[in-house]
């Protein structure tokens, strides 16, 4: 039976169940970004463009943000410890699996299944973690696991490039295998003994449909417009009037419905409507930076995954010595100023990023992400703190569960998107360079005075238009996504400001 009271673990006990759940919110949050740096490689094993390569990305995030506001049904109908230990193996199942796919069909598929077990680890191990803890070190055990999601996604790239390059992306996926069943089988044996009451509670199966429907539609509608023409597609039209008619149906039906599947009576609060729009353009921006970079130093630069993984990797270097900082200030400075100078900073770095070429040192790349440790946790930091504060207690648990949601799909539509302009400005950028070269002849010649064959020679010219093409659309990019995070950080101002000092939720991811 299940217990009534909280049955706390103590001493070395404690902090090896504390470090148990952590690892398994790393896991979930790092496949967010492993495969970042393996696009190149999936695409070509696979035979598919680099931006059909990023399904891969998008395909989990999104099915990982669907579960997230199942978990708290999930874990109300069949007790968390169970949820969590079923969640786990079943992510390591589908980690294989991906590994072994033949195709990009079977990998989106299986990194799809993937997502929806990889979701409720995160939200299930901060339940068990705080029944687990005693109140005084609460605190602590909470702060762990934020290192954690505020160091995975950036391992992700530094892990994922390293087994690339040395034994192929399918290891990027075999990681999680034996993680995920130590994680399964010590949750089980550890702490079923304390698994949480369970009740039979009604789950909005319409709502959950129809949040499935506008959400699968809108991205399949970005992953596959590039490639057919957007709009010129009837494809494209069509899961366009679905995603819309869908979401239109999704809002009516989640406002008027009694047990809602996604409670959007919170966005009555003004503070809380600012942080979620705040949330939903920095986190699709924060991606797409995270995503074109690798593919740039590969694709333009001859980076290795491993080398374009390491430059990433700075950007945790100060995150993880500036986010208790962060966390410390929220409850002493307005936390409106602390996200506006953190989104002033990220916007700087994103504008001096367009001054990027190709002669670029590798540490020249390695000061703009070092500079990104100290702006992200500035900004998020006090988002979490006031997008809960912003509603009542009730409702808390309701407020971070959408705001994750937000930032996940956030995360996929920014990669979707980014990597759609990119492919877009490459080609507007080589159509007019090419305009552009002049005396094409004496190119030609110089070339072929260089030992080259004539054909050789119209090849080296049309990479080098290309290559500066990429480097021109990358940039365009970046000065993108500088204009909308200063936007952000003007637009912050529109929250009023606390009546009461803030501090970090208790739980909520």
């Amino acid at each position: 039976m299940p217990e009534q009271e909280p049955n706390y673990l103590h001493g070395a006990a404690l902090f090896g169940t504390i470090a148990l759940l952590a690892l398994a919110n790393f896991m979930a949050v790092l496949d967010l970004t492993i495969v970042n740096v393996a696009v190149p490689h999936i695409a070509g094993s696979l035979a598919v463009s680099p931006n059909e390569g990023t399904w891969v990305i998008t395909s989990y995030a999104v099915a990982e943000a669907i579960t997230v506001p199942l978990s708290g049904w999930l874990a109300a109908r069949f007790g968390a410890v169970k949820v969590m230990a079923i969640a786990a193996a079943g992510f390591g199942l589908f980690s294989l699996l991906c590994g072994l796919a033949p195709s990009l069909s079977m990998l989106v598929i299986f990194r799809v299944l993937q997502g929806f077990s990889g979701g409720p680890l995160m939200p299930m191990s901060q339940t068990l973690l705080m029944r687990i803890t005693p109140p005084a070190r609460v605190q602590q055990a909470l702060g762990l696991q934020t290192m954690t999601t505020i160091l995975a996604p950036i391992a992700g790239p530094l892990i994922g490039g390293a087994l690339t390059d040395s034994v192929g992306w399918p290891w990027a996926f075999y990681i999680n295998v034996p993680i995920s069943i130590f994680v399964a089988l010590m949750v089980w044996s550890v702490l079923r003994s304390r698994e949480t009451l369970t009740v039979k509670r009604p789950i909005d199966f319409v709502g959950l449909g129809l949040l499935i429907l506008w959400i699968g539609a809108l991205q399949i509608m970005l992953d596959n417009g590039q490639d057919k023409d957007w709009f010129a597609s009837s494809f494209i039209v069509v899961l366009a009037v679905i995603s819309a008619i869908g979401f239109v149906a999704f809002m009516i039906w989640e406002l008027t419905d009694e047990h809602p599947i996604v409670d959007l009576s919170v966005f009555r609060f003004r503070t809380f409507s600012v942080m979620a729009i705040a949330m939903a353009f920095t986190m699709a921006a924060f991606f797409a930076t995270i995503v074109l970079i690798p593919l740039w130093l590969q694709t333009n630069m001859n980076y290795t995954a491993t080398s374009a993984g390491e430059v990433m990797a700075w950007q945790g270097v100060l995150g993880v010595m500036v986010a208790p900082i962060a966390a410390l200030l929220i409850s002493r400075v307005d936390p409106r100023l602390m996200m506006s100078v953190g989104l002033g900073l990220l916007a700087a770095i994103t504008l001096y990023r367009t001054s990027f070429a190709q002669n670029m040192t590798y540490w020249q790349l390695v000061v703009p992400q070092l500079l990104t440790g100290i702006g992200m946790p500035l900004f998020f930091v006090p988002l979490l703190g006031l997008s809960v504060a912003a509603v009542p207690a009730a409702q808390t648990a309701s407020a971070a569960g959408l705001i994750n949601f937000i930032r996940t799909m956030a995360g996929a539509f920014g990669t979707a998107l980014s990597t759609t302009l990119w492919d877009n400005a490459t080609v507007t950028a080589r159509v007019d360079l090419a305009g552009k070269v002049q005396n094409s002849q004496s190119v030609l010649d110089t070339l072929q005075a260089h030992g080259l064959s004539l054909q050789q020679a119209i090849q080296n010219l049309s990479d080098m238009v290309q290559s500066q093409a990429v480097m021109l659309a990358t940039n365009r990019v970046f000065f993108l996504l500088a204009l909308t995070i200063a936007a952000v950080a003007a637009g912050v101002w529109l929250s009023p400001r606390p009546k009461a000092p803030v501090a970090l939720p208790s739980g909520g991811h």
